[in-house]
């Protein structure tokens, strides 16, 4: 499951806007406005999974332990480090 935070975090390692995000996940701004909000508003579980998938697509992992959460960007195989 994605939260809050790991999306705004996520959208920002790759530079997004909410607006993008909206448009890659296939949501609403408003529905992704309501998944970032620090409020604990209520989401659809589909547009969380959405969300997600979309931010996996890009190279996003998703990280979550004991100790907290986090994202990470994968790098792409053909970019040198």
């Amino acid at each position: 499951m994605i939260t809050a935070r790991q999306s705004r975090a996520a959208r920002a390692l790759l530079g997004w806007t909410q607006e993008t995000l909206a448009d890659k996940a296939r949501v609403s701004l408003t529905a992704l406005k309501r998944l970032e909000s620090e409020s604990d508003l209520a989401v659809y579980e589909s547009t969380r999974d959405q969300v997600r998938r979309a931010l996996e697509a890009s190279g996003v992992v998703l990280l979550s332990s004991d100790q907290g959460e986090g994202v990470m960007v994968m790098r792409n195989k053909n970019t040198q480090t």
